[in-house]
């Protein structure tokens, strides 16, 4: 019987990629005065391809977009600091989100989230979408001192939420860190799929929309 759900954030309920391209092309705009020699579509589509899916800290991609555009009246410093305030004015929930979030603890089921990242950032973006209003128990990776696809930061989470593996689905858009980090740990695993990650990924427990978890999640109940 499933107990718990436990979701990634990045990709999986905030929709990272809509949030990314608000926030860019909102920066660009207040800092056209210096910005406005690159064309905005080119300056967007290379800082979404520097950043790797959030892969890339911001650091290194301000430093390196200041560089190749030659911007000499900015600094990377400045414009980090832009981005950690104002990324999460930007933020967008995936379809369904809070629709799934509050089916899920109307069954009962406690719920849980494991983020890769920095501390204050993702807790600004976890409170921009008012995630921290369902959720049991979260964990980032900074303030835990591990990350996925590390299996202690998913026995934390079950620790915490007081779970077996067994009776616990996992929900992720990254087929590594995500899907095989939570079945290595002995839970089940859905994939948010993610064309970005899923060029030679496939598997059966899969949705394209969080609401379709609803019933996915049924097919665990009767294992």
């Amino acid at each position: 019987m499933i107990k718990a759900v436990v979701f990634d954030l990045d990709g999986t309920l905030l929709d990272r990629d809509s949030s990314l391209k608000l926030f860019i092309e909102d920066q660009y705009k207040r800092y056209s005065d210096k910005l406005g020699h690159i064309d905005q579509k080119e300056y967007t589509s290379r800082f979404i391809e520097l950043d790797n899916k959030g892969y890339v800290w911001k650091d290194k991609v301000y430093q390196q977009l200041l560089s190749e555009y030659s911007v000499s009246n900015l600094t990377w410093e400045h414009m980090l600091d832009d981005y950690l305030s104002h990324f999460p004015n930007h933020c967008i929930p995936f379809a369904n989100m809070e629709y799934v979030l509050k089916e899920l603890k109307n069954r009962g089921i406690l719920l849980g989230m494991i983020t890769n990242g920095f501390t204050d950032f993702q807790w600004a973006n976890i409170k921009a979408l008012g995630i921290n209003e369902h959720i049991d128990t979260i964990l980032v990776s900074e303030q835990e001192g591990i990350k996925k696809p590390q299996v202690d930061i998913f026995l934390r989470v079950l620790k915490r939420l007081n779970v077996k593996a067994e009776e616990t689905v996992y929900v992720g858009d990254h087929p590594e860190n995500d899907v095989l980090g939570a079945r290595n740990a002995g839970m089940h695993a859905i994939w948010k799929k993610d064309v970005f990650w899923g060029q030679n990924f496939t598997d059966e427990h899969a949705v394209d929309d969080l609401k379709e978890l609803l019933s996915s999640i049924d097919t665990f109940q009767k294992v």
